[in-house]
């Protein structure tokens, strides 16, 4: 686990499973009582780390591709659409 403000942070795990679901890739393990788990792939070191985040070392919190989002759910908050995709 990589997300630095995850409770399980710098905790290794075996990898059952990569999917994407949701709309983003997750990781799939087992957790300490052999239940099945999933995060984001981004949280963890599974996949190749996103180019904005490495060319910014860590001086960009948000990819283009999050603020674009999160312009769109602002914008139809605005109109008085709800957070539904």
């Amino acid at each position: 686990m990589t997300h630095p403000f995850h409770p399980l942070h710098g905790r290794e795990f075996i990898v059952v499973t990569i999917r994407n679901n949701w709309g983003e890739d997750r990781v799939y393990y087992h957790d300490e009582g052999g239940h099945l788990q999933a995060i984001p792939a981004a949280w963890t070191d599974a996949m190749a780390a996103d180019p904005t985040v490495v060319i910014s070392a860590g001086r960009a919190p948000f990819r283009l591709q999050d603020l674009a989002e999160l312009a769109r759910l602002v914008e139809r908050i605005r109109k008085g659409g709800h957070d539904g995709s």
